[in-house]
């Protein structure tokens, strides 16, 4: 019987699997370069920040969102530890906004809300708000702020510079959701839980580099 030598070739290293967020947006522009500057920020290798952007309203976004969840846990191999599904949409005057939270509360998707729209998020990387306003005042303000930013133009802030304030639009993210509770308008605008979502981005992206 001939006796096998062992294999002596240095075996590649083993990387973790990446870990995958999967971010359903009703924007088309302004969050998607949002998160993918975020994404860079982190600096991680095994985080990947897919956006599917302009993905409908709410109520399409909770359902394509659920959708996604069941088809990657039916692929038991597409779905590692870690992964992450969220909607990021915002209240405005959307019909169905109640039904597509509780869709998306039953499959375990992330909700990013914002009320009325996105851009509260972004005014929190400048400075607090608390200015009940419309969607257009809101936009008009931010653009005020970040001279880049034009609603009607689609031009868009600069959001590498934004991630310098990250830290304390999360703070006062959570000081302005805490205003409207005690105002008993719990959500009631402005308002944002976006903070939500980024921090859990930074978590994930931190773990590995704990592990370095």
């Amino acid at each position: 019987m001939v006796r096998r030598l062992p294999d002596l070739r240095r075996k590649p290293p083993s990387r973790d699997p990446k870990r995958v967020f999967i971010l359903f947006c009703e924007g088309k522009n302004t969050e998607p370069a949002y998160f993918k500057a975020l994404e860079r920020h982190c600096d991680c290798v095994v985080l990947d920040i897919q956006v599917i952007r302009a993905a409908g309203t709410p109520l399409t976004i909770a359902e394509r969102a659920s959708a996604e969840v069941r088809a990657r846990h039916t692929d038991k191999g597409s779905f590692q530890p870690g992964d992450q599904i969220w909607a990021v949409f915002d209240r405005d005057d959307h019909p169905y906004f109640d039904q597509a939270l509780k869709l998306c509360e039953k499959a375990k998707v992330g909700i990013a809300r914002s009320t009325p729209c996105f851009e509260v998020w972004l005014i929190l990387h400048y400075q607090d708000f608390h200015r009940p306003d419309g969607r257009h005042a809101v936009q008009r303000h931010l653009a005020a702020l970040s001279p880049e930013y034009d609603a009607k133009s689609g031009k868009l802030p600069d959001c590498a510079s934004l991630m310098k304030s990250l830290d304390v639009a999360e703070r006062r993210a959570e000081t302005q959701l805490q205003a409207r509770e005690t105002e008993r308008t719990p959500f009631g605008p402005p308002s944002t839980t976006v903070h939500l979502l980024t921090r859990a981005i930074r978590r994930s992206a931190s773990l590995d580099k704990k592990k370095k």
